[in-house]
């Protein structure tokens, strides 16, 4: 995608015109009074299989948020400053935010070449090339043409060729996102939005995401330079005929993205410049944000301190956004100043979820670590881990990015029940406190066999995810599980000498009551120890599967349990009412009705109305 950057009225528009054929001056008061408002659009087929797509910007200084909305997704631009008026103040503006926005090739074009004589447009030339020294576009091309009498155009048409045979194309692998630039309806089609795609893919039938907002919509067709297509892909000048939504619903600045994948932010730390020329920015002052083709007010704040910025001096701030964006690591935006509103700066997001709190060592190893270096920082400052979605939505990374970054050994990567990655020391420290939690419970409790899962995660991590637990769990050497019993692999019961005595007790009441059971807490009270721990002797003969609980109330001998299954498994097949159950085994209906809807729980009966067959 190739953009147009220079001072107003120094034929950017023109020479789009005598390169394309394509008039970019679309609405009726550009025509009126001569100048760009807006963004115009074109394409030229330069070579073959090759088409180039231009953004045609305003110059003027009042449009020169229309003039960001439109270089901020292109690769290449056309730096134009007219022969016989050289350098002027839009010129040094759009310059300052192709650098700023890291445009990394272009072409100097001197337009206009026919007013000028030829001493006059050789000190044209000089003062351009003086002016990229340093810059990207030292040593770039400096063509000198005339839209009027179509000089210089067969030059420029060449240049042009050679700089796409050599421009990188943008991936299409990375995640789908579109700024929207324009939003129309269109007759026989409805809702149509237009933009730069900066990366990733985009189909029909897709389902895509606006934000800020989170509407999810249909992609009902795609075109990109004009014609019908199945997809489009990342530097594509694209249109998407969209399902479901209204134009008043979308505006420019609005982004569309993979649907469910990301989130507008409120706030976003990021390495900034202040332009040389530009005035000292205090610590806190209110500015206009660019990003893509949005805008909004924002305020800096400054990070390691509450000094102002110094003209020149790059450092790292915090933008706290009037309007949330959409934007993610490595997006580039521009900074204009509140009243004036002229160009003053610009940088680079670095984390779109920032600790409340950021210091420059951090945002120093966001900015320059490897994605390893970065995918290990922020799963280090969770509470619980990360998942995958978590990752791409913080980072904008791929899923190949961060399984390959999970095989660093400091992080410890779950597979199921889905991918989550924990730092291995968050992992060691974690398992080293349920351990000294379980030893405390067993500590209070000595004749529980463990604590119950349910009751371990409520104390050492109530908002975790469940798996991240049973994670932990597994991890822990030095503890064990059985079903949703937790406790120290090297804990034993050790009954003292009353105690087993009261056990013994507690089930010979049982067992010899046989189906006629004495109550719970009868039993309990007989035994010969305090409730408390009468209770704990009966939960090790339930765990023991010595006795069986029916209800709440009833508890029977396993032995008995056992004779009733003999009972019945010798009239298998018979159908039966409760009295005829009471006939056989000589028990109360108090005892009858549990029974038997304990048997039916068990698949030893099954319920057909007012009877029950015996299965």
């Amino acid at each position: 995608m190739v953009g147009t950057a220079g001072h107003i009225d120094h034929g950017k528009t023109a020479l789009v015109r005598a390169l394309t054929g394509v008039d970019t001056d679309r609405l009726k008061e550009e025509k009126e009074r001569g100048i760009s408002i807006d963004l115009g659009f074109a394409h030229l087929d330069i070579a073959p299989g090759v088409r180039l797509g231009f953004v045609d910007v305003p110059g003027h200084e009042r449009f020169i948020k229309n003039m960001l909305a439109g270089v901020s997704g292109i690769d290449f631009v056309l730096f134009i400053i007219a022969a016989d008026e050289s350098i002027k103040p839009q010129t040094r503006e759009h310059f300052d935010i192709c650098r700023l926005l890291d445009i990394r090739r272009g072409i100097v074009v001197l337009t206009k070449a026919d007013l000028v004589d030829a001493d006059i447009l050789e000190l044209a030339r000089l003062e351009a090339e003086e002016f990229v020294r340093g810059s990207f576009l030292e040593g770039a091309p400096v063509v000198a043409v005339s839209a009027a009498t179509g000089a210089g155009l067969d030059e420029l048409r060449a240049e042009l060729a050679r700089a796409a045979a050599d421009v990188t194309e943008k991936d299409d692998s990375r995640w789908f996102r579109l700024p929207i630039d324009r939003v129309f309806t269109m007759k026989g089609f409805g809702t149509v939005v237009t933009g730069t795609l900066v990366s990733g893919a985009v189909r029909a039938e897709q389902e895509v995401e606006a934000q800020p907002g989170g509407r999810v919509v249909r992609v009902r067709g795609v075109q990109t330079h004009g014609r019908a297509v199945n997809a489009a892909s990342a530097g594509q000048r694209t249109a998407l005929n969209l399902s479901g939504i209204e134009p008043q619903e979308l505006a420019r600045g609005m982004v569309l993205t993979e649907a469910n994948r990301f989130r507008a932010i409120a706030q976003f730390d990021a390495s900034f410049e202040l332009l040389s020329g530009a005035r000292r920015l205090r610590h806190r002052a209110p500015v206009h944000l660019h990003a893509g083709t949005a805008e909004t007010l924002a305020e800096i704040r400054r990070i390691g301190g509450t000094g102002a910025f110094e003209p020149g001096e790059r450092g790292y701030a915090r933008f706290k956004l009037v309007e949330p964006l959409l934007l993610l690591p490595g997006d580039r935006f521009i900074v204009r100043m509140f009243s004036p509103v002229i160009t003053i700066g610009g940088g680079v997001v670095i984390d779109i979820a920032p600790p409340r709190r950021d210091a420059a060592e951090r945002l120093r190893a966001l900015e320059t670590g490897s994605n390893g270096d970065r995918v290990r920082l922020l799963v280090s400052e969770s509470k619980y881990g990360m998942g995958m979605a978590e990752l791409i939505g913080r980072t904008g990374l791929m899923k190949e990015e961060i399984q390959s970054a999970a095989q660093d050994p400091s992080l410890v990567a779950l597979a199921e029940p889905q991918f989550w990655l924990f730092g291995k020391a968050w992992v060691e420290k974690r398992t080293g406190e349920l351990h000294e939690t379980l030893k405390q419970f067993h500590r209070e409790n000595p004749l529980l066999a463990g604590m119950q899962k349910a009751e371990l995660r409520g104390r050492a991590m109530p908002d975790a995810p469940p798996f991240v637990l049973d994670a932990l769990l597994r991890a822990a050497k030095t503890i064990a599980t059985r079903g949703e019993l937790v406790h120290l692999s090297s804990h034993k019961i050790a009954l003292r000498e009353e105690e087993e005595e009261a056990t013994r007790r507690i089930e010979a009441a049982f067992q010899q009551a046989g189906l006629a059971t004495p109550s719970t807490s009868e039993v309990l009270a007989r035994s010969g120890v305090d409730g408390a721990r009468a209770k704990t002797l009966l939960q090790i003969l339930l765990r023991d599967k010595k006795l069986v609980r029916i209800t709440d109330e009833l508890v029977f001998h396993a032995s008995t349990i056992e004779q009733l299954h003999a009972l019945l498994a010798a009239r298998r097949g018979e159908r039966f009412a409760v009295p005829a159950f009471k006939d056989w085994t000589g028990v109360s209906r108090k005892y009858a009705i549990p029974l038997l809807e304990f048997l039916d729980r068990e698949h030893v009966t099954r319920r057909e109305g007012d009877l029950r067959v015996v299965l």
